[in-house]
């Protein structure tokens, strides 16, 4: 196929037209599409093809499309192909990506135009997901009109995972269609994401996944436990554990080697501590507040202030247990009745969330140091 082969400082990338019933022939869809009684099917997904789990991860999300509103979309897309006449139906680009590594041939001379090498297996749409989904339900109903549509496309060919899930962010998050909770757990692979950033990503995954974290599936996150109840966003919990990171990442660089698992033993000891002191109130979000986000949020906050204190820190490293914490957070049991839900809001009066954060933050810190 012809095709315009275009350079960006290290990246190469080609523009190329397809027919319609080509393209979709080409296509995966890594979510299922419905219109009108009619339905795409979502293609099988590898589990080891994490791009595409988290792309459908994002379709299936509660801020996604869900099946109402997925046919409400492609029905507006639908609608939108049949009425337009001289506007073009897909005026920009649809972003495709292939693991696999093209041919390229530069004819007549020139060194951007040339032929170019068809991909074995399918294109995993990056961008255009829905357009293209609302193409095929086109096609079926008017297959006259559909054979005269060529969709402009953008082809990424040759490189990893990771930079499809890069680009997948970057023009995600630019118009904010992606949870911010979501975007967390690529922090890892994005190469233009800062080290503190990517080393808080890998604390918070660990305070989620690990066996013995008292925040094992209680945080809100993609791809998580649905039936398990959910505390706090992981987003929330990123943000304030990036805080506690900048702040401190010279003594975490000498102190704990810059190791996100050590990282991870300091933040589940201290929380463990609390837990064994607020044992009354912790995970009983019912009646207390205890475990809600607004005091999981000050809890960490409390830790920031904590690590400053070199005899704990040596005491906990020394011991490898939650006691040095438990003992210092031992004021704390009798502020239990404080963190019942009826009247919480009452006894922190505040603006909004940011400011009832640090309400409990400064009760907390003022019950330990007196």
């Amino acid at each position: 196929m012809l095709a315009t082969r275009i350079r960006q400082k290290e990246g190469t990338f080609y523009f190329i037209a397809y027919k319609a019933a080509d393209l979709l022939e080409k296509v995966r869809f890594t979510s299922r599409y419905y219109f009108e009684g009619e339905e795409i099917a979502q293609s099988r997904i590898a589990e080891h093809d994490e791009v595409a789990q988290f792309i459908a991860g994002i379709e299936r999300s509660e801020k996604g499309f869900q099946r109402v509103l997925n046919r409400q979309k492609i029905k507006q897309i639908v609608n939108f192909y049949e009425t337009v006449v001289a506007q073009p139906m897909i005026p920009g680009t649809v972003l495709l990506f292939t693991d696999e590594t093209l041919r390229f041939q530069p004819v007549g001379g020139s060194e951007s135009i040339g032929h170019l090498s068809e991909s074995k297996g399918k294109y995993l749409v990056i961008d255009g997901q829905h357009r293209l989904a609302g193409l095929h339900f086109f096609q079926a109903k008017h297959p006259d009109q559909s054979s005269q549509v060529e969709v402009p496309c953008l082809l990424f060919d040759g490189r990893s995972g990771d930079f499809a899930t890069e680009m997948f962010v970057i023009i995600n998050s630019t118009h904010t269609r992606i949870n911010r909770s979501h975007l967390v757990d690529l922090y890892e692979k994005v190469s233009w994401e800062s080290p503190e950033k990517k080393f808080t990503a890998k604390v918070v995954n660990l305070l989620y996944s690990e066996e013995d974290s008292p925040l094992r599936y209680k945080i809100n996150r993609l791809g998580g436990r649905s039936k398990q109840e959910k505390w706090v966003l992981q987003s929330e919990v990123f943000n304030e554990l990036l805080k506690v990171v900048t702040a401190h990442k010279r003594w975490i660089e000498s102190h704990l080697g810059m190791k996100a698992d050590r990282c991870y033993a300091l933040v589940r000891d201290y929380l463990k501590g609390v837990k064994e002191v607020m044992e009354e109130v912790w995970g009983h979000n019912e009646r207390y507040m205890f475990t809600r986000d607004v005091t999981l949020k000050a809890l960490i906050r409390v830790l920031d202030d904590l690590i400053i204190d070199r005899k704990l820190i040596k005491d906990w490293d020394e011991q490898h247990s939650h006691r040095p914490f438990t003992e210092i957070v031992k004021p704390w049991a009798p502020l239990a009745k404080e963190f019942r839900a009826d009247g919480f809001y009452e006894r922190f009066p505040a603006k909004g969330q940011l400011e009832r954060v640090r309400k409990v933050h400064q009760r907390l810190l003022d019950a330990i140091t007196g």
